[in-house]
């Protein structure tokens, strides 16, 4: 099941929390990869969320790749699959990027338990990656895919980050809670 939620509505954060705890399987420490980069307004929604999951989530045991400081581009995905299973063989990857839709999904962060394959709004064949995945629809599907991701409001992208951080935020204070429960139950 996929889930929905437009960066207008004031509970979409909860929503992305909500979708990340039905979605994402149970392991190791969750593993956020945030795909993009900074170089394209519209490329950046990945990199500027991971900024925020860096700071939001820093001392607890999970994982964010893809930053502004150190962005995970489309085409390091190939390599970034190796490592993340290699590294963290136990632990649920939740890919996040940007991604292009029809004209009335624009504003829509979805939320899907399979991988996403970045860079296919810019008609790349590149790997799959994660297990879970958040795409922010950013802009219209057309054959001018990249000159739409330059076109895009900054503002959208920053709003859209926010949602998604605060949501995934939540989502592992909330899984490392439950899995601390679990092993003092034991």
């Amino acid at each position: 099941m996929d889930y929905s939620f437009n960066l207008y509505n004031s509970l979409a954060a909860s929503g992305v929390c909500i979708a990340l705890k039905k979605t994402a399987p149970l392991g190791a420490a969750p593993v956020i990869l945030c795909i993009g980069s900074d170089l394209s307004v519209g490329d950046s929604l990945g990199p500027v969320t991971g900024t925020k999951l860096k700071q939001s989530l820093a001392g607890l045991n999970c994982y964010v790749y893809g930053t502004l400081a150190k962005p995970i581009t489309a085409h390091e995905v190939k390599y970034m699959n190796d490592f993340l299973r290699l590294t963290h063989p136990d632990s649920p990857i939740i890919a996040i990027d940007a991604a292009v839709g029809n004209a009335g999904d624009i504003g829509l962060i979805k939320i899907a338990k399979r991988p996403l394959r970045p860079g296919s709004g810019a008609n790349k064949r590149l790997n799959k990656v994660g297990d879970v995945s958040i795409m922010g629809i950013i802009a219209e599907q057309s054959v001018f895919n990249y000159s739409l991701f330059s076109a895009t409001r900054l503002n959208v992208i920053y709003k859209m980050s926010e949602i998604i951080a605060e949501g995934v935020t939540s989502f592992v204070l909330d899984y490392i809670q439950n899995a601390n429960a679990f092993k003092s139950a034991l």
